[in-house]
Order: C-alpha cells, then sequence, then structure tokens
C-alpha cells in the first residue's frame, strides 16, 4: 500500500484511496526521476570542479618541489607515475628512443593508455626503436599500433639509451643507462633539452620507416649489419654486441656469418679488410703517427694498426 502511494499510483481523496489515473501517474514518476537526474548532475558538476581544483594544486606543489633543471625519480612507480603527468600536459609531440630493454611486456602495457590518450588528442607521438624490434614480437606489434593510429614510427641500427621528451620543453632519461633498476631523471630547460632534441634528430637521420621496403641491392648491408661492422671493428665481444643491438646471440651470430659469407672472407680480419675495401666502412679519419689500440679477433688475434683504422677503431691511447 504505502509503496503503491509512492509511486503515485495511490491517492488520498476524502479521506478514501482511490487509483491514479495511469497517465497522470506516468507522468508524475517522470517527473520526480527528472528531478533526481538532474541533481545528480549538479552534484558531479561540483564533484569535478573539486577534483579539477585538487590537481591544480598538487601539480603546483609538484612544481614547485623540482629542483632547479632536474629531479630524480627512483622507482619505476614514480616514473610511471611521472610519464601520465608530462604525457596529459603535451600539447604538441612527444619523442622517444626505445631501446629493446624498454619495449619488455610491463613497459608496454604502460605505455599504452598514455600513448593512446596522447594521440586520441592529436598529439604527435614519434617513436624510434632499436632494428632488432622485428625480432620482438610483442614491441613490433605495439610499434605498428602506434603507426596505425597515427603516430611517426622509424628504426635505427642502435640507440644509446632511452629517451621520452615532451614538447621539447622536458624530457626523462635513464639514471644510469647501464642500469635498468637506477630510476630515471627529469629534466627541463633550454640547455638540457636541446642537446637531447639534438641527439634525438641526429638519430632520426639514419632512421628507417617502420616496415618500409628493403633496398633493392642484396649486396650492401643493411643499417643494422653496418653498425654490426663498426661495433665489431672496436673489439666488442660478441656478447657486447648483442647488448648494444637489443639482438639475441644466435641471431647476431647468424647475422656475422652472413656477412663475411657476402663478403667471401673465412674470418673476421679478413672481413674487416673486405668491408673496407668495398666501402661499407669508412676509413678512420685519425691517422699520423698516433698510436692506436689494436682490436682482437676471436680467431686470428691482434689486428695490424693498419686494418683497426680502417675499421674506425684507431683512437690515441
Amino acid at each position: 500500500m504505502n509503496r503503491l502511494m509512492e509511486l503515485s499510483l495511490l491517492r488520498q481523496m476524502s479521506g478514501t484511496l482511490v487509483p491514479t489515473r495511469p497517465p497522470l501517474a506516468l507522468r508524475t514518476m517522470l517527473e520526480r526521476q527528472q528531478t533526481e537526474l538532474l541533481r545528480r548532475q549538479q552534484e558531479f558538476v561540483h564533484i569535478k570542479a573539486a577534483v579539477d581544483q585538487l590537481s591544480e594544486e598538487y601539480e603546483d606543489a609538484q612544481s614547485r618541489g623540482t629542483r632547479a633543471g632536474w629531479e630524480r625519480l627512483e622507482s619505476q612507480a614514480a616514473i610511471h607515475a611521472r610519464m601520465e603527468r608530462l604525457a596529459g600536459r603535451t600539447t604538441g609531440e612527444c619523442v622517444s628512443l626505445l631501446p629493446a630493454a624498454a619495449n619488455g611486456a610491463e613497459a608496454l602495457n604502460a605505455r599504452r593508455p598514455i600513448d593512446q590518450h596522447m594521440m586520441d588528442r592529436g598529439v604527435l607521438v614519434w617513436n624510434v626503436y632499436p632494428e632488432s624490434i622485428y625480432n620482438d614480437r610483442a614491441g613490433l606489434a605495439y610499434a605498428r599500433w602506434i603507426a596505425h593510429n597515427g603516430g611517426k614510427v622509424g628504426t635505427a641500427p642502435s640507440l644509446p639509451l632511452w629517451l621520452v621528451a615532451y614538447d621539447r620543453t622536458t624530457a626523462l632519461l635513464p639514471a644510469d643507462p647501464a642500469d635498468p633498476d637506477a630510476g630515471a631523471v627529469q629534466v627541463s630547460g633550454a640547455g638540457y633539452i636541446t642537446g637531447l632534441i639534438a641527439l634525438f634528430e641526429r638519430l632520426c637521420e639514419s632512421m628507417t620507416p617502420l616496415d618500409a621496403p628493403g633496398s633493392c641491392d642484396d649486396d650492401q648491408p643493411t643499417p643494422l649489419e653496418k653498425e654490426m661492422l663498426r661495433l665489431m671493428g672496436q673489439g666488442l665481444t660478441d656478447e657486447a654486441v648483442c647488448k648494444k643491438l637489443g639482438l639475441g646471440l644466435r641471431t647476431a651470430r647468424r647475422t656475422i656469418a652472413d656477412i663475411m659469407e657476402r663478403l667471401g672472407a673465412r674470418s673476421r680480419f679478413e672481413a674487416g679488410a673486405k668491408a673496407v675495401e668495398r666501402g661499407w666502412l669508412r676509413p678512420c679519419a685519425c691517422g699520423g703517427d698516433q698510436p692506436v689500440r689494436a682490436a682482437k679477433d676471436t680467431k686470428t688475434g691482434p689486428l695490424p694498426p693498419t686494418i683497426t683504422e680502417g675499421l674506425g677503431v684507431g683512437v690515441p691511447v
């Protein structure tokens, strides 16, 4: 009985309960629902305004607490939170260098909503990956997703460190590139950012668009193969080459064997000499009577100075 009266389906008239005409009862119910919706909408507006004000106060407090020019971020959680905050402020572009170590499944899952939010707002997301991304199924799928959604994506033979720069005013980079657990540093200011953007643009000069068709001349080395030859010429071990290029040891050794076969070389010593002869490597600009540090070949021992100069390792002691 009480429920029917609450729904206006019954009403009192001269001390007697009488049914309400259905059209009138339904209109009354709709008017009540509309009044409740308007009340809730107004309440939401007030809550949203309070949240926006709180967010602005928090951002101001964070800015005042930041050291002049840089700030250390100790944990992955702090880095992710800062990426979210900086991405939310970005209006023009976000450029990134993303070596193999920055493309793990956990990192990709954390970046996806951030990148999605920026692209939805018309921000240009420009990512550069190492060429080894083609050997990483999850990383390659993510790079293609960025490109498909309007981002700019390319590859370079190797990347020196991970870097994310927002609107060319603020950037994040590793506190120690050799230690992934060392955290990150946020930098700002013209002096810092100009140098980092110059590094990014310099690497972009050798960038190849993602999934670009290969060279029609199969005899010429790819940018990755040239970089591998250069690192080998510096005397790096196979393991060190793999780390710098983000390749697996088997893949690297298979690529090295293929290069040597194409050069018709039986040892790395001979491969280095023939690579210089063919113009695959440029002779080192240093020279004269300066002593050089000899690079070691895994099969033949130290290379003579004339060959190490051709491989680009004629470094003064």
